[in-house]
């Protein structure tokens, strides 16, 4: 039977998830059947109190999961898709059958169920589920359904639930010991103490010196071609039969790690000394080992290498990488893009081959199909690969993508298409090259080389790597052919000083991999856990980086001392292990949540702390750790020592360093850190210049006319002035009166700014004159910089100064010339920096209304206080456009709706509200509540308004 025709079935309605893709859909089948987007989940756990029905008390209503029942959820409509679930009431009210074709993932199975239990359908209901959104693969799916896998949905639910009991009993502990508003999870706060893990490494890191030589040598023999070197450079190797030491060889504490005896270490007086020794020395070759290299093709994309190789290629984060890919996946271009396996289908396979012998020829196809065994525990080999959808592969340039969509789709084919190729093959050669120097000592220098005969894969794909300076696996070293005992010159030997560096910080790519190899979280939820730290202010990136906020530290300090089995990284990987026992129905969902929350059954710990950090049941007693606190010290949690006499605290308002008064009872010096500075660049130096630091209320004298104390201080915005108003001004109410402030101009400093600076930046706005038809013309200083004012046309002025020196004629000259619309023409960039590695654009500097800003033509990055216009480097131009580019796009406000009239409040609407605010409200106001519910609801409104929702996000 064809979907297309129209059948006894008469009207089918299919429920996906996404507009976009309900659109595609559509077109594949025909007049029997309406395609509907439900937009993502119809129905979760209530996100408020105040969503909760009344029937629900206590903690019941404060988690939304009924703890003492088994963990019954409470499942509450989404105030947003009350309108949605009507217009799909009302399509199935129309229609014969449905067809729910949400994703084929937890997930997926999670929003079919919940779809079929408030449509509450009266027709036959199937499970419609595809890989891939192709003409063939929406028609077989219709043809072949499915029931509901009750299994995952089971699994999902627990891991909803868990995750709500996580976030709602943790996330209260840190508004109370840290700071407002701040969230835990069951993965995002492991993510976040590895990320300050590493910096915690980074901050104990002492940097060694070490040197060694390298040398130029040559065979004497005049080159064919550049193919074919006769000169090639090599490293010393040993001197005397000890190896040179390097910087694998020691350790985090900048010395010699254990067991290096038979190890050289070279400082620069010893390197140049031999250098000098060996400049008369006669080296000859001693060995030349060749053994054959090979190469096979990487598997194809599974979800975070998808992200990870996005992060090195193209620059995306992990969530940019995942949108783009659904957006891919939702037009038909790729397969479904949440998967963990690495398998291809047959089709798939036979699309790849095909396209290898047309793009490559046959020489570069294997004899038998490649096949690769997935490397994720419990992977859900049902999935395949991430690749292009079709049994024809589209070629990039067939596809008509632009922009992000075209360079995620070509890396997703042409990384397919090499999985189907044959391997890389070559030689790899490593040549001993050796000499006596003048003071005797036997010396040895080291070269490798590697051919690549036939390059296979490599013509199509070479993997990325996370070490810029890691070298790939298709690049070249070609060597001189020599034989043992040839003789060298040496054209120069060069003493070369190293240093050991740090480790590396996560990256988006990196901190995924590290999760995926550690086994925590399911590799679908990556992107949106990284999301969630970044938003969370407990990272931010520089360049690719991601760096912890030193507000993490002191949510990891307190998780770590007092919930230190939930931030265990094999705590977090055995839950997972458990949720995927009871997906696979070898385990129990209630039994487990209850050992979980309440630390019951066999080998439970015995108490809060034992539970927290204890060797017994690994799952302990969540309860109960949340309900003893006294033990800790927000204060302590939350402070971090630097040196004898100073300290970095973590305060509600932000960071800052402080010493304590040498007077007892006497307020000590305090400095705020500066935004987004890396904790391992918080030296004993830079806090003691932080404090140094001009930071208190600078009096500059009092106002002649007023009489107040006027003040020069430094905000968080910058300098600015103001005026001490006198004791028992009213601060509040309809009286009250603020005080003056203006901030200071770009030309001024609080080292310099005097009283008469003071008077003249509080003295704005200052009236210019009036114009012929009597309007009143202003000099103001704006956001945007100084400006005229007149009524409601402003014209920009060029200086600050100007507001003081502008007379009305001159005010009246610029408003003789016609106001500027759209932008003004280009000024000339002031400086050139080359082109910028990720959008291959030419970057300059320019100068704007905020200052100087690097720019290619696509983001704006505004340079920071350290950044001079002069001494900025391209690579500094690059960082900035690359933070800026993580950061995306500023988020504007939502403008409030206005209130609306008590009046309105007692009257029944049927509207929908556009709001969950309004949403809320309107299942307040049915006029069939009795008063007591009335009153109820408006109370767990009050409360649920006076404190910040706790979130359960994993």
């Amino acid at each position: 039977m064809s979907p297309s025709s129209e059948t006894a079935h008469g009207q089918r309605l299919v429920i996906v998830e996404s507009p976009a893709k309900a659109k595609t859909i559509k077109g594949y089948l025909g007049p029997g059947y309406i395609v509907e987007a439900s937009v993502g989940h119809i129905r979760d756990l209530p996100s408020t109190a105040a969503e909760v029905p009344d029937k629900y008390t206590g903690e019941v209503r404060r988690l939304g999961v009924d703890v003492d029942h088994d963990f019954a959820p409470i499942y509450v409509v989404n105030a947003d898709k009350k309108s949605q679930v009507s217009k799909l009431k009302s399509l199935l009210a129309e229609s014969d059958e449905l067809f729910l074709a949400t994703d084929e993932d937890r997930e997926g199975e999670a929003i079919a169920w919940h779809l079929q239990q408030v449509l509450k359908p009266k027709v036959p209901v199937h499970r419609m589920v595809f890989h891939e959104i192709t003409k063939t693969a929406i028609q077989e799916a219709v043809a072949n359904p499915r029931e509901l896998n009750q299994r995952l949905v089971d699994a999902q639910e627990t891991r909803r639930i868990l995750d709500r009991l996580y976030g709602f009993e943790v996330s209260p502990v840190l508004w109370k010991k840290v700071m407002p508003k701040l969230s835990a999870g069951r993965v995002q706060s492991v993510a976040t103490r590895l990320v300050v893990e590493r910096e915690r490494e980074r901050m104990a890191f002492r940097t060694a010196s070490y040197w060694d030589l390298v040398g130029t040598f040559g065979t004497g023999r005049t080159p064919v071609d550049a193919a074919n070197p006769e000169t090639f450079g090599a490293r010393l190797a040993s001197v005397d039969g000890k190896r040179i030491a390097s910087g694998r060889d020691f350790g985090s504490d900048g010395r010699l790690k254990a067991g290096s005896t038979n190890t050289l270490h070279l400082d620069e007086q010893a390197a140049r000394q031999l250098a000098a020794a060996l400049a008369q020395t006669a080296f000859s070759v001693r060995s030349v080992e060749s053994k054959p290299y090979r190469r096979s093709p990487y598997a194809p994309f599974r979800t975070t290498t998808l992200q990870q190789e996005a992060s090195r290629k193209l620059g995306f984060g992990a969530k940019r990488t995942m949108q783009v890919a659904q957006k891919l996946y939702e037009n038909g271009f790729i397969t479904y893009m949440r998967t963990d396996s690495t398998t291809l289908s047959d089709t798939a396979i036979a699309a790849a081959r095909a396209q290898v012998t047309q793009l490559y020829g046959a020489d570069y196809l294997p004899d038998a199909p490649r096949t690769y065994a997935s490397k994720v525990k419990n992977a859900q080999e049902a999935h395949e690969a991430v690749r292009p959808s079709g049994d024809r592969f589209r070629t990039p340039a067939e596809t008509g993508l632009s922009g992000d969509d075209f360079k995620l789709y070509e890396l997703i084919w042409m990384r397919t298409v090499a999985s189907q190729m044959k391997d890389a093959v070559g030689q790899s050669v490593t040549v001993r090259v050796g000499g006596a120097s003048a003071d005797g000592r036997d010396v040895e220098f080291s070269a490798s080389g590697k051919i690549i005969t036939f390059h296979g894969f490599l013509k199509a794909y070479v993997e990325g790597a996370d070490d810029p300076n890691a070298e790939l696996d298709d690049r070249e070293r070609r060597l001189p052919q020599v034989a043992q005992g040839d003789p060298l010159a040496a054209d120069r030997i060069t003493p070369e000083g190293h240093a050991t560096k740090p480790p590396a910080r996560y990256t988006e790519a990196s901190l995924v991999k590290e999760l995926e190899d550690r086994e925590i979280g399911r590799p679908s939820t990556y992107a949106s856990i990284i999301d969630t730290i970044i938003q969370r202010r407990y990272v931010f990136k520089k360049g690719t980086a991601l760096v912890p906020s030193f507000l993490s530290f002191a949510v990891v300090n307190l998780l770590e001392k007092h919930f230190g089995r939930l931030v265990d990284y094999d705590f977090t990987a055995k839950m997972e292990d458990d949720l995927d026992r009871i997906a696979a129905g070898e385990a129990q969902s209630v039994p487990w949540l209850k050992r979980f929350y309440f630390g019951e059954g066999e080998g439970a710990a015995g108490g809060a702390a034992e539970a927290g950090n204890g060797d017994g049941d690994h799952l302990g007693g969540l309860k109960e750790l949340v309900t003893d606190l006294g033990a800790i010290d927000a204060r302590e949690i939350s402070s971090f020592r630097i040196s004898e006499d100073i300290t970095l605290r973590v305060g509600r308002y932000g960071p800052y360093v402080e010493r304590a008064s040498a007077v007892e009872g006497e307020p000590g010096q305090r400095a705020d850190i500066p935004d987004e500075l890396p904790p391992d660049e918080l030296t004993v130096e830079l806090a003691e210049e932080l404090l140094a630091k001009p930071s208190g209320d600078f009096e500059l004298g009092p106002d002649p006319v007023s009489g107040n104390m006027l003040v020069a201080k430094d905000g968080r915005y910058g300098p600015y002035v103001t005026e001490i108003l006198p004791e028992g001004t009213p601060k509040t109410g309809k009286n009250a009166v603020k005080p003056r402030t203006a901030s200071l101009f770009k030309t001024m400093s609080l080292d310099t700014v005097t009283l008469e600076d003071a008077l003249r930046l509080l003295s704005l706005p200052r009236v210019v004159g009036t114009d012929p038809e009597g309007a009143e013309i202003t000099a103001q200083n704006g956001r945007y910089g100084p400006y005229l004012k007149r009524g409601t046309d402003s014209r920009s002025l060029t200086s600050e100064d100007q507001l003081f020196t502008i007379t009305l004629e001159e005010a009246l000259a610029i408003y003789a010339q016609p106001k500027q619309r759209g932008r003004a023409a280009a000024a000339p960039p002031l400086k050139e920096l080359g082109t910028d590695p990720v959008s291959e654009r030419p970057v300059v500097v320019k100068d704007g209304r905020f200052g100087p800003y690097v720019t290619d033509g696509e983001t704006n990055a505004t340079l920071r206080k350290d950044d001079d216009v002069e001494t900025i480097t391209p690579e500094r131009g690059y960082e900035l456009l690359a933070e800026k580019r993580a950061r995306g796009p500023v988020k504007k406000a939502a403008k409030k709706a206005p209130a609306k009239k008590a009046a309105a409040k007692k009257t029944t609407t049927t509207k929908t509200a556009a709001t969950k605010t309004a949403a809320k409200k309107t299942a307040a106001k049915k006029t069939t509540t009795a008063k007591t519910a009335t009153a109820k609801k408006a109370a767990a409104k009050k409360a649920a308004a006076g404190k910040p929702a706790a979130t359960d996000e994993g």
